[in-house]
């Protein structure tokens, strides 16, 4: 069985571990950099952003989680996750917060507004639903929540949002160009790149458990792909050397 980790330095590690439990997975609590060696997975939690790097930094985890991210598993940011997954972090607090990165996007660190903005509301999620069945729609709890902003072009975005009415104008700054005042009517809060899947809202406090069965299946695909390069292999070796051994009998992840 794979090994989901989940960082737990701050914020909703407990209730990612009870839905990892509820669909039968096996999940374990990060806090150190030694531990990502022994985990398959990673799920970075919501939380307080700027308190979730602080300890980060202090456990001197920033290099590990990069390159637990750069070694291609299956990484899910929610939340404060999401802004530590970004490239690039806006509206953060003076002096800003060092991210881990690896996920093309820009995304506001409180773009819905304080605590007291948090809400609830439908989105429309058709990929989840082809993927792991059910309906086309899922409830989406954002508490003070971030959102993205833009996208790179092997981003892939799963779901947006409208923008609440009467939210003030947020200007985008780029190098060597005009800030940008972010204009559009939807907002997006949810992505997929690659290895990196990010929601900015909390499926892990719903009972909708199709958002982890969709990690768990990233972390399937993950694992069939380095057995299939590694029969692949030795299967070259073989042919190399003359070799009439056949290839490791390998498991099938299905």
């Amino acid at each position: 069985m794979a090994v989901v980790g989940v960082l737990a330095l701050q914020g909703s590690y407990n209730e990612h571990m009870a839905a990892l439990r509820r669909i039968g997975a096996k999940g374990v609590e990060v806090r150190k950099a030694e531990q990502l060696g022994a985990i398959d997975s990673l799920i970075i939690p919501g939380g307080e952003s700027t308190t979730m790097a602080k300890l980060a930094n202090y456990h001197n985890l920033f290099p590990a989680l990069r390159e637990f991210v750069g070694a291609g598993k299956p990484v899910w940011g929610t939340c404060a996750g999401l802004i530590f997954l970004a490239n690039k972090a806006v509206g953060q607090k003076s002096g800003g917060q060092e991210l881990v990165g690896g996920l093309d996007c820009t995304v506001h660190r409180n773009f819905f507004g304080s605590q007291l903005q948090s809400f609830e509301t439908e989105l429309s999620v058709p990929m989840l639903a082809e993927k792991e069945g059910g309906s086309n729609i899922c409830r989406g709890v954002f508490i003070r929540a971030p959102a993205i902003l833009e996208v790179g072009p092997d981003v892939e975005v799963l779901a947006d949002c409208p923008v609440p009415a009467g939210r003030p104008s947020i200007t985008i700054s780029a190098e060597g160009a005009e800030d940008e005042v972010y204009s559009k009517d939807r907002v997006i809060v949810a992505v997929r790149q690659g290895n990196i899947l990010a929601t900015a809202f909390h499926p892990e406090l719903t009972s909708d458990s199709r958002w982890h069965r969709l990690f768990l299946d990233m972390d399937k695909d993950s694992q069939a792909k380095a057995f299939s390069a590694l029969s692949l292999s030795t299967s070259s070796r073989d042919v190399e050397g003359g070799s009439k051994n056949k290839p490791l009998d390998l498991p099938i992840f299905e």
